[in-house]
């Protein structure tokens, strides 16, 4: 049995960027699903606020996705100049502060999600996400064209970290338009599908329109 375990929930973006961190370190680990949104499954997660993903070495329980990720990071012994590891941060620190609403719960959540699984959507939500999602797009097209991280060549942390986020997003037309108006975030994506890291952890990451 592996020393690793990770809890995740498979629609879950952040659980899948904790897949494609230990994927691209090469860490053997099992898998437990969870989903967060059951309450008595939630109170069982070893979370202290019953979330995903959880990472447990050992003794040790990790979580926040920039957690494991750092973790991972140590454990494959990535080098890298200080400046790249610095744009991998902020690539995170975008994502988390700024990108995750708008582009999963409101543009992902509500334009494909909940119809997928026959629950109610809110077309004011699509919209304010894909209006609130230009900014965020912007400021990672900037990164990407920088040539520091998001170059699709060399994986880092934050290819992991931001790449199930556009995948859920550009599922909606909309968010594939707005995907398809930065150049050098739209290449970045196009390369990150090719790699085993990213295909390897999209089985049942989404659901089946109804």
């Amino acid at each position: 049995m592996s020393a690793t375990r990770l809890t995740g929930y498979r629609y879950s973006v952040y659980s899948r960027a904790a897949r494609m961190g230990l994927h691209l370190a090469g860490i053997d680990h099992a898998y437990q699903e969870a989903n967060p949104f059951e309450a008595d499954v939630a109170s069982q997660i070893r979370h202290p606020m019953g979330r995903v993903p959880l990472l447990q070495v050992g003794a040790e329980t990790l979580y926040e996705t920039a957690a494991i990720l750092t973790w991972c990071d140590a454990m494959r012994d990535w080098q890298a100049p200080p400046m790249v590891q610095a744009r991998a941060v902020q690539v995170g620190g975008i994502v988390d502060a700024y990108g995750y609403w708008p582009l999963v719960r409101q543009v992902y959540s509500h334009g494909w999600f909940r119809p997928a699984i026959g629950a109610p959507s809110d077309p004011d939500q699509l919209a304010a996400g894909l209006k609130a999602s230009e900014q965020v797009l912007d400021m990672l097209e900037d990164l990407a064209q920088s040539g520091a991280v998001l170059t699709g060549s060399t994986l880092t942390r934050a290819d992991c970290h931001l790449a199930p986020m556009i995948d859920a997003f550009q599922h909606v037309p909309e968010g594939a338009q707005a995907l398809a108006k930065r150049r050098a975030l739209s290449r970045w994506f196009d390369a990150i599908q090719t790699t085993p890291a990213f295909a390897e952890t999209a089985v049942g990451t989404f659901p089946e329109p109804r």
